[in-house]
């Protein structure tokens, strides 16, 4: 539930932090009983705890929706992230997996760990997606169909340009951003956004996990697939694996930098599709990964530590940004905090600096003009201390005995301690 010298440097986390812990033991109870949906919750816990989490606050019909619609995406990645599987074997699966999910005696095995039992039980999913609505299935299929299509593309090319950089990013991400305005439309609870403000959603969030997932993909076994543009990474190294190394590191983090830039041309789409949702589930289900993953670049931003191991959020602030985020007021602040943050790591030499700091007074410019800056529950940053330390530790020992004493009392009677 965090380290006890994180609670003890940012008190205030601990009460998200127990929130959070509770809404993710009701959330793991909450398996439906048919085997088929039972499986798809659990499933939807082991490849992603976090939305997992904030799943739990769509309605129940939308929420059976999103889930299948994730798990199809999942498998539909784990094809085209597993580099044992041949290109001629791969394409034809990609460009057909829009099929496969109507199919329920359908299943391919490939990927690793929880994302094999996914591709060899997929029956599972094909089951749960035929009870869906039409609409809700139909929607699913398209995008499913779109996303295949684009990954078979990029299966056989290369990321040069930054144009291919964002076009595959909408292959991967921005038409899960379609998809997710599609079944919030079938809902009946959203109008259908714009197809480019959409796109601006998951392009934010897949440009963040790039930038962030630098180390993982380059040391990929049996070999690496990395998605940084050579039209930026080349402006600064001669190969892409150079900047592991420590003596490549300040051009590295020059070109962490530039990426980072770049990304943040999406926020204003993301501020303005957010600003027009009107049910309060989807919204924290939008807001939430958005404000996240403003706060992830803040800390990628001029840090080689991205080229060094995982660059992460701190879990108490996570769960402080899940309990609070509940207006566009707390999405206006958060986003502006963040590029606080941000602003107060350009460094002047770095070669984008200029464009750096015009991008985030235009962020800033926009919060300040929703006229919502004071009227937010979520502060990224306080600056006194809400609870006293020692409060804390009194608090955080008393939850552990009552964590370790409920989890005794569910063994089994003659089970030991």
């Amino acid at each position: 539930m965090g380290s006890l010298r994180a609670i003890l440097s940012h008190p205030d986390d601990f009460y998200p932090l127990l929130k959070l812990k509770m809404a993710a033991r009701h959330a793991e109870k909450q398996i439906p009983p048919e085997p088929h949906w039972g499986f798809c919750y659990s499933m939807l816990h082991k490849v992603s705890r976090s939305f997992a989490l904030v799943i739990q606050q769509l309605t129940p019909e939308l929420r059976n929706a999103v889930c299948i619609f994730y798990l199809v995406l999942r498998a539909l990645d784990t094809v085209e992230d597993d580099t044992s599987i041949e290109t001629d074997i791969k394409v034809p699966i990609l460009n057909a997996f829009h099929r496969h999910i109507y199919n329920p005696d359908w299943h391919f095995s490939c990927g690793t760990k929880h994302y094999k039992v996914l591709m060899d039980e997929f029956h599972h999913v094909s089951t749960a997606f035929l009870e869906l609505a039409k609409g809700y299935q139909e929607a699913i299929e398209d995008i499913t169909k779109r996303m295949g299509a684009g990954m078979a593309k990029f299966i056989c090319k290369e990321v040069e340009t930054v144009d291919d950089y964002d076009e595959y990013c909408h292959y991967v991400a921005g038409l899960v951003g379609l998809g997710l305005s599609k079944l919030f439309h079938a809902s009946k609870l959203e109008d259908l956004a714009s197809d480019s403000l959409s796109n601006s959603m998951g392009l934010f969030l897949q440009k963040t996990n790039i930038i962030r997932d630098y180390l993982e993909d380059i040391n990929e076994i049996p070999k690496s697939r990395m998605f940084w543009p050579r039209e930026i990474w080349n402006k600064y190294a001669d190969k892409l694996e150079d900047f592991k190394y420590e003596k490549n590191s300040v051009k590295a983090v020059q070109c962490l930098n530039d990426l980072v830039t770049n990304a943040l041309n999406h926020v204003e789409d993301c501020l303005i599709y957010m600003s027009n949702l009107r049910d309060l589930s989807i919204f924290r289900f939008c807001a939430i990964p958005q404000i996240m993953a403003i706060g992830t670049l803040a800390l990628c931003y001029n840090n080689v530590e991205v080229f060094r191991g995982v660059v992460k959020m701190r879990r108490g602030l996570t769960a402080k940004i899940i309990d609070r985020t509940k207006t566009v007021a707390d999405v206006y602040g958060a986003f502006f905090d963040f590029s606080v943050m941000l602003k107060a790591k350009v460094n002047n030499n770095d070669p984008n600096a200029a464009k750096t700091l015009s991008r985030i007074e235009a962020i800033q410019k926009t919060c300040k003009e929703s006229g919502l800056l004071n009227k937010r529950n979520l502060y990224v940053v306080r600056s006194e201390p809400m609870f006293n330390p020692a409060v804390i530790v009194i608090l955080f020992s008393l939850i552990c005995i009552i964590l370790a004493y409920l989890s005794a009392r569910q063994l089994p009677a003659n089970q030991p301690i």
